[in-house]
């Protein structure tokens, strides 16, 4: 098990800390002040490695954990961090600060999850309560979407952050409708067998985290923006290639130390199941990416305007990405 209630307390102690301190953050030395919008677990590994490297190879980065996506959007906007880690596309259509998205960590791989006492279907959802990661997030897009598809409409949708944190809540039973990621979806079915249904979700390939910065610090913080996104393909490689890579990677870097070794066995098992399905973006996503993107998050409502009129450069940023791909090879 992911040793929930001492993430939940670390996790809680953290954005209580950093609740008061991002913006005194602002005013560090430091070429990188990042911004992540989830209490990270076992799925950030890949992340946090990447950004260990980066500061191996000189990169000053301040690492900021704030349990909301919304928060860590605000801190890009608001000047309190340089680089946020979403997928910030109705951010960027309706922020007055031009923000651009520079790298794909990962594509969506979330399950909606039923209490199977209650609901057996998605039409068994309309009208019902429903609990997402953030507003604007992958999981909310994934939730709407499907609400679509299926002609549904919920009752009051609620914003709790954490994968696990709305995975302990459906075991406990304060939430009957939620969405999780993929090691939480292995967590419930070992903890209680047969209590919950992951209802059917259609292929998707939208991005679940990217990299954003504005234009300003993409120009101004190059150098540093390059050696992380370098860090960050490779890292995605050498995972993909073996998954075990994981668990070094964690314990190289004392990585999620709260979660204990029990953790390793976990860890292995879900960059296994993420290197099948080729979640990890091995090219940092791209333009293909962006195209993904347009159609999957116009249709869940969060982008504006016809998706055949979207341009990649109103989004995207491929600079950075293309600088890394000449350097490490395409995969």
């Amino acid at each position: 098990m992911l040793g929930m209630s001492r993430r939940t307390i670390l996790g809680a102690a953290i954005v209580t800390l950093l609740s008061g301190v991002v913006g005194a953050t602002a005013a560090q030395a430091g070429n990188m002040r990042i911004a992540f919008g989830d209490l990270p677990g076992i799925e950030s590994i890949q992340t946090l490695a990447a950004i260990e490297r980066a500061k191996e190879r000189g990169v000053n980065v301040d690492l900021i954990i704030l349990n909301d996506e919304d928060l860590a959007a605000q801190a890009i906007v608001g000047g309190q961090a340089d680089v946020g880690i979403g997928a910030p596309y109705t951010l960027i259509q309706k922020a007055g600060v031009p923000i651009r998205i520079f790298a794909q960590i990962s594509t969506l791989r979330f399950f909606p999850v039923v209490n199977s006492e209650v609901y057996k279907t998605w039409e068994d959802l309309n009208g019902q309560d429903i609990a997402v990661q953030a507003r604007g997030s992958g999981t909310e897009a994934v939730m709407l979407l499907m609400a679509k598809n299926h002609g549904i409409s919920y009752g009051t949708v609620s914003y709790v952050p954490g994968s696990e944190v709305r995975r302990n809540a459906l075991i406990q039973g304060t939430i009957k409708a939620s969405i999780v990621d993929a090691a939480n979806r292995r967590a419930l079915e070992a903890e209680a067998p047969g209590k919950f249904i992951v209802l059917p979700v259609e292929n998707l390939s939208a991005s679940d985290e990217a990299l954003f910065a504005t234009e300003a610090y993409l120009q101004s913080g190059a150098a540093d923006v390059d050696i992380l996104v370098e860090e960050l393909l490779a890292t995605a490689r050498e995972i993909t290639d073996n998954p075990a890579v994981a668990v070094e990677l964690r314990k190289k870097y004392n990585l999620l130390p709260e979660l204990g070794a029990e953790a390793d066995a976990e860890i292995t098992a879900y960059y296994t199941e993420t290197a099948e399905a080729g979640a990890l973006a091995l090219n940092g996503g791209g333009a293909d990416a962006a195209a993904d993107d347009f159609a999957f998050f116009s249709l869940a409502g969060q982008i504006e305007g016809d998706v055949a009129s979207l341009k990649v450069e109103d989004f995207w940023d491929l600079a950075p990405l293309d600088r890394a791909v000449a350097k490490l090879g395409a995969r």
